[in-house]
């Protein structure tokens, strides 16, 4: 016996539908790349995005065609992807922070149709063209004053080519398992791979982000996501955002303290998401300037392990909630969220700080697991570091091409390549990557635990921890850091400041000081770069 309900497919148009429906004349300010903030409504979204689709239609993009962005998160970059899903194509985001001949192996192997790029953008592609010979033509995301002479291929404004159409276009129904995005890994370990999303995940992913104990997105919210739409499926905010019809701040290309700081008062942004460096410019910027936000409530901070001193910045200094997540690209991306359940008790500041530093648990959607090395579950009990795999309607199950060959295990699950702990009621802890994890006799030491513990200490700007070779103990830890200007910590001051902090077989045998640690196009510190600067550096322990 089957239901008797509507079918009626996940597909991403309803989510733009449904915003200009109930949202009609919520805002969507941008910061643009030309210079002044730029206003526009759900309403007058969705009928851009028509335009975009049927100039899309007219261009001769086919279903699965997939089209490139090389953008900011501006309201025109949000009108190209709903007018490429809209015609039943496929948006493929390229991640600007990722060296040329990387841009040139993704979208060379997404067989990238269309380009759309910002203004910032058209003298590296101008560059690069030469090299991309699917790509058919280059749509400048400008209007026609700010156009530039250019040498890219059938090179037009943004605003000239879909003022060629109307509106007057009918979403294209494809299956709501049909490719929707692509969004390449940062290729830490060789070649970047993709990951394809499909209507139906992207839907099923936004609707557990607007919950509460997910991100928890309302209409009596605005949201600033500074996490780029290039990175990671925008964390899902240019879909859960419309959903919910939040009021969206859209910041552009200028991420550095001032701006974002800007961006929030400007906007009366109420919650924003973003990864730890850009919030230790903003808190950086306000402490050095006796500022603090007016309308800011929540913060989602996630793409790398939030330091408890951040966290305890922002909520006992600025008043401001801190929900740590964790996620990938694999996972659209959101995996977990840093959810206070009532099974804590009362819990006191201290004790609260501690618990928010882990990465939280799965929402509905989303499975874990960890295991041993055999595959082998491994207990929930907060303390076993295990290999940490996830399951669910907005997981990949393969990468594009099959590259990687067969990614899950026999029951489903997604190796995700982190090593955590699970405490009995479902808050996961990072403690680090499967091959970042510091194996000295026998046990596992976790280097984000050290440089979490390192970076709060008040003449630390970053710190990253590395396993260095031991004759005795295999490895042993070596800790990074990066001096804030002005300050000069040395070794003894800071290990005498970690001292009682940590296990002690878990302190760093050394302490080296550097004008700069290396970091991935996602602003993950680079380790592997890291240890090969290392690679002959002999511990005094040893």
């Amino acid at each position: 016996m089957l239901g008797l309900m509507q079918d009626w497919p996940l597909l991403i148009h309803r989510i733009i539908d449904h915003a200009a429906i109930q949202h009609a004349n919520r805002e969507v300010i941008t910061r643009s790349i030309e210079g002044p903030f730029h206003t526009t409504t759900y309403a007058d979204m969705r009928a851009r995005s028509l335009k975009v689709a049927k100039r899309l239609a007219k261009e001769g993009v086919n279903q699965g065609d997939r089209i490139a962005t090389l953008a900011w998160n501006t309201w025109r970059h949000m009108e190209v992807w709903y007018g490429v899903t809209g015609v039943g194509a496929v948006y493929h985001t390229l991640n600007p922070r990722l060296f040329e001949d990387q841009l040139i192996y993704i979208a060379n192997h997404a067989e990238d149709r269309l380009m759309f790029l910002d203004l910032t953008f058209v003298d590296l592609m101008e560059k690069l063209q030469d090299r991309l010979p699917t790509v058919q033509r280059y749509i400048v995301l400008t209007d026609a004053a700010h156009m530039p002479q250019t040498s890219l291929r059938g090179a037009v404004a943004y605003e000239d080519w879909i003022n060629e159409v109307d509106d007057d276009f009918a979403w294209v129904t494809v299956d709501e398992n049909a490719a929707a995005g692509m969004c390449y890994t940062s290729g830490t370990t060789g070649n970047p791979k993709g990951v394809v999303y499909s209507h139906r995940s992207n839907v099923l992913h936004a609707m557990m982000c607007v919950a509460p104990d997910a991100i928890g997105l309302s209409s009596r919210d605005t949201v600033l996501p500074i996490v780029p739409m290039f990175h990671a499926n925008s964390w899902s905010l240019a879909f859960s955002g419309p959903m919910s019809g939040a009021r969206m701040v859209m910041p552009g290309m200028k991420l550095d303290g001032a701006s974002v700081y800007e961006l929030l008062e400007h906007g009366k942004v109420t919650i924003t998401a973003a990864v730890p460096t850009v919030w230790l410019m903003l808190l950086q910027y306000m402490e050095a300037n006796d500022l603090r936000p007016t309308t800011l409530e929540r913060v989602v901070i996630g793409g790398s392990a939030c330091p408890r001193s951040m966290i305890a910045a922002f909520e006992s200094r600025y008043g401001i909630s801190v929900r740590h997540a964790w996620g990938m690209t694999e996972m659209s991306p959101i995996g977990s969220s840093g959810v206070v359940k009532p099974d804590y008790g009362d819990l006191d500041q201290e004790a609260l700080f501690d618990l928010k530093v882990k990465q939280g648990a799965a929402p509905f959607g989303v499975e874990m697991k960890i295991t041993n090395d055999a595959g082998e579950a491994l207990p929930w009990d907060g303390k076993t570091f295990g290999r940490l795999k996830t399951r669910g309607p907005a997981v990949a199950r393969a990468y594009f091409r099959n590259e990687g060959g067969e990614i899950l295990d026999a029951d489903g699950f997604f190796d995700t390549g982190d090593v955590a702990t699970i405490d009995p009621y479902g808050a996961m802890q990072i403690t680090d990557r499967a091959k970042d994890v510091i194996k000295s006799g026998g046990e596992w030491i976790s280097s984000i635990d050290i440089e979490n513990l390192a970076v709060g200490h008040p003449d630390v700007a970053e710190a990253a921890v590395i396993g260095v070779a031991h004759p005795k103990w295999d490895e042993r830890p070596l800790l990074v850091i990066v001096r804030k200007e002005g300050r000069t910590p040395d070794k003894a001051g800071i290990l005498a400041w970690m001292d009682g902090k940590i296990a002690k077989w878990w302190m760093p045998d050394d302490v080296v000081f550097v004008e700069q640690i290396p970091h991935t196009a996602t602003g993950k510190i680079q380790k592997m770069e890291l240890r090969e600067q290392f690679a002959n550096y002999r511990l005094p322990t040893a």
